[in-house]
């Protein structure tokens, strides 16, 4: 279930979003899903190749930004400091775990000023509902996976509007255009296209 967004501040001003850069990173299977039908990632999308790749991107980030069921699902190994969009959330706040946000209660700009206020990157790995509000807000950057030949029927796709076309299809629709192909696992085959707006897809 898409989480759904905020939509004004309540804020004299809105803060500046061009201070921030959101990534997402997703791999998916052909028919675009980020897990099986029981809602869970499974080994056919599990790759380490694809894995290294995305460690390292997220090592770029300043924050995390993921789902609660993601959140509980992943261990925070790494320690990266972690945003958890959640209806169980009061708006914006601290916890031990990181900061806990409510999108139906806080809009985008204001939770990026609060948790980041000198500006920075931050990385959504998912799931669904935050790739969807961040599909809504602009993306900077997607870096898309496919897991080539693995099918996942009844899974959760990568977007809600996957329902109507191919993830590549939807990231044009927002104004995203593909990079290059980068093979990063020939054997399974596992290729990564990062996509990015249309007037910074050559840069």
């Amino acid at each position: 279930m898409s989480l759904p967004m905020a939509t004004s501040s309540s804020s004299s001003s809105t803060p500046d979003t061009r201070r921030w850069t959101i990534e997402g990173f997703a791999i998916v299977s052909d028919d675009d899903r980020i897990t099986d039908a029981h809602g869970r990632m499974p080994d056919a999308l599990r790759n380490q190749a694809d894995w290294r790749t995305f460690q390292a991107g997220l090592d770029r980030m300043d924050a995390v930004l993921l789902g609660r069921l993601s959140h509980e699902a992943t261990p925070n190994r790494a320690g990266r400091l972690r945003i958890v969009a959640s209806s169980r959330a009061r708006g914006i706040e601290r916890r031990d775990d990181g900061w806990w946000w409510s999108p139906v209660l806080v809009p985008v700009a204001d939770m990026l000023a609060t948790v980041l206020p000198d500006g920075g990157a931050v990385g959504v790995p998912g799931g669904r509902g935050v790739f969807d509000i961040f599909l809504a807000h602009g993306y900077d950057a997607f870096h898309l996976t496919r897991a080539r030949g693995v099918e996942l029927p009844g899974g959760n796709p990568v977007f809600s509007d996957c329902s109507t076309g191919k993830a590549e299809l939807v990231l044009a629709r927002h104004g995203l255009q593909p990079g290059p192909e980068t093979v990063l696992d020939p054997d399974w085959p596992v290729v990564l296209t990062v996509w990015r707006p249309a007037h910074s897809a050559g840069g």
